[in-house]
Parts: structure tokens; sequence; C-alpha cells
């Protein structure tokens, strides 16, 4: 006896992915999208808007770590004095949960490009710090519509921070093997997951630039979200 919910996120996979962006975002109907970025990532956020053209109203470079709820407040303001009907999170775990803390308040859609391995952009959890305190919960108004990975983002990830993403990323497949809720299906999802990054995170360390070892990496993150 099981359970098993598939979660609604259309996911595009592939080297190169992130090139059809604008394509992707124009075929789910958004017409003003905001982008979200770290501070470190605000060059990637511009290369991206230009991409996008005249879909992006700006980038956002503001996402922080653990999402303080006054960052949060100010990114929701932003969204809605500008109409926005897409936040599109390019990064890692920080940038996506601030269009997760977003989402919830205003139910815009979410459209994520993960450049590490946290495997945020696959859960409705999202999580906000106030008081040096962090409240998390679930809900589905937080995840994203569409995810695209694109492994080539990630060859430029230093090793340090490839590896303990990574093995992040395998520590929530392994958790869910044990799981009271597990089944067959994310069973075989996590077994796979572990595989592929038990294979991939070891010759990542030895050549960062091996776009096939970061590609299985990046497959095996997808799975240990899911």
């Amino acid at each position: 006896r099981f359970h098993y919910q598939a979660l609604p996120v259309n996911v595009f996979f592939s080297a190169g992915a992130a090139k059809q962006t604008h394509y992707i975002l124009k075929e789910q109907g958004y017409k003003r999208v905001l982008i979200l970025t770290t501070l470190g990532q605000q060059n990637a956020g511009q290369s991206m808007a230009q991409q996008l053209g005249d879909l992006a109203i700006e980038v956002y470079p503001h996402a922080v770590m653990h999402v303080p709820v006054n960052v949060a407040e100010d990114a929701i303001a932003y969204a809605l004095k500008h109409q926005i009907d897409c936040c599109l999170a390019l990064g890692g775990g920080s940038t996506i949960a601030l269009a997760k803390a977003i989402a919830l308040k205003t139910e815009i859609a979410i459209a994520a490009i993960p450049t590490t391995y946290a495997g945020s952009e696959m859960t409705s959890v999202y999580g906000m710090t106030e008081n040096n305190q962090k409240r998390t919960g679930k809900d589905l108004k937080v995840l994203p519509k569409v995810v695209i990975y694109d492994p080539e983002l990630t060859l430029a990830l230093p090793i340090e921070l490839s590896t303990s993403s990574g093995m992040n990323a395998m520590a929530h497949s392994i958790e869910a093997l044990y799981a009271k809720d597990k089944n067959p299906i994310i069973s075989m999802m996590a077994i796979e997951s572990i595989k592929a990054l038990r294979t991939a995170l070891p010759n990542i360390v030895k050549n960062p630039q091996d776009l096939e070892s970061r590609t299985q990496a990046m497959y095996g993150a997808w799975l240990a979200g899911v």
C-alpha cells in the first residue's frame, strides 16, 4: 500500500537549455518577467534579460540566504508595483527561496533556472527568517511552474560548492529511502539519483569542466529534488 502524487512541474533538461528561456516563457504565456538573482549573479541576470528582450521587466539582484522577512516584503512590493506575472529565479537555493516568498503572498508564477544542486526548485517547501528564527511550510503556490536545467550553467560552480551541494542532494535521496511515506516510484528515483551523484561528483572534483559529469550531477539533483 502506498500513495504517490506527481507534482505538476514543466521540466526542460539539456545542455544549452537556458538559451531557450525566451521561447519557453513565451509559450507559457508570460509577458512581464522579473529576473531574480543574488548580487554575485547580477551579471548573469543581465545577460538573461538581454535574451528575454521585451519579456524582461528588470533584474532584481537582492536574494540572500534564508530570506529575511524584510527582504521578502521589499521584493513582494516591487513585484506588485511592476505587475509581474512571472518571477524567473536564476541561481541556487537562496534565489529560488525568494521567488517562493513572493509567490506565497501574490501567487505570481515561478520559473526556475537552478545553477546548483540544491533541489528546492522541485518542492513546495518555503522558508523565511525573522528575528533569527526560520519559519518553514508547504504550499503548492510556491512550486515553480517551469524548471529549466542547463548543466552548462554549473561549469563555473566552484568545487567546494559543487561537492557540498551535491552531497546535500544525495542526502535528500537517502532520506527518501527510509521516509515513512515512501513509495516504490520515489524509491526508484532515489536510488537512480544516488548512483548518478556517486559517479559524477568525484569526476567533477578531478575536472570541474567535465560537461558529461556536470550533466549527470544535475540529473541526480533533479531526481533528489523530486
